[in-house]
């Protein structure tokens, strides 16, 4: 792993919501609003732009935390912000806080956690989870 970044350094994550973002379950539509779980898959990503410059060829992120706060709604064909900014690097681990915002209207903020790890340790750990 490695670590060209400073403690502050902020990623941009721009993303326009589309109907497949919107809450949806198996029993149909709740609402046609950017769900939580679209938005928290999407904040993860905006902070895997930092492990994409950290990990080496033979090493892959995998999520630790997601804390998300949904604060105001976004719908359908709006572009949201994310703004992530790096709070931590401790040994293999990366933490970011993040703003998402669709103009300047906060929609959510929060906070993600990842691990960097050996592709060979992620390979173990699915065999030993398989049995």
């Amino acid at each position: 792993m490695k670590n060209p970044f400073q403690i502050g350094d902020i990623k941009y994550y721009k993303i326009q919501v589309g109907e497949s973002d919107t809450a949806r379950f198996e029993t149909g539509l709740v609402h046609p609003f950017y769900a939580t779980f679209a938005l928290g898959r999407d904040a993860e990503w905006a902070g895997r732009l930092f492990v994409l410059e950290m990990k080496e060829a033979d090493e892959e992120g995998i999520g630790t935390y997601l804390n998300i706060q949904h604060l105001s709604p976004a719908i359908s064909g709006d572009e949201v912000m994310f703004e992530s900014k790096l709070i931590k690097v401790e040994k293999n681990s990366v933490e970011c806080s993040f703003k998402a915002k669709v103009g300047e209207r906060i929609i959510a903020e929060g906070s993600t956690g990842q691990k960097i790890l050996k592709r060979e340790r992620l390979e173990k750990l699915m065999e030993s989870l398989n049995g």
